[in-house]
């Protein structure tokens, strides 16, 4: 369980990227001269921010319960597969029983 605690951590990675990028962004709109390029830009950086922010607050949700709201999810759609009838990973089928063809 302390495993997937600790793995709120790695939200650090992807925040850190997102805010390099809008960075770049910010940069390249001072060099900008048309306007509808500049808004473009700042609607950008924001949506970019939006993204850090989402990321950061699910590695403190992680890190705080303990809880991966992703690896729950995976669990729910692994669950309803095998409630389906389908196999969580289905296998090649047909390929070892098919004859090696010669070049």
């Amino acid at each position: 369980m302390g495993m997937f605690r600790l793995a709120g951590l790695l939200a650090i990675i992807p925040a850190t990227v997102l805010l390099t990028i809008s960075f770049f962004v910010l940069l390249a709109l001072r060099k900008a001269e048309a306007a509808g390029l500049k808004a473009f830009g700042y609607v950008i950086a924001a949506l970019l921010w939006v993204g850090v922010l989402l990321v950061l607050s699910m590695g403190s949700y992680t890190l705080s319960t303990g809880r991966c709201p992703m690896k729950e999810m995976m669990k729910c759609q692994m669950k309803g597969m095998m409630m389906d009838g389908k196999a969580p990973m289905p296998m090649m089928q047909g390929k070892a029983d098919a004859p090696m063809m010669k070049r």
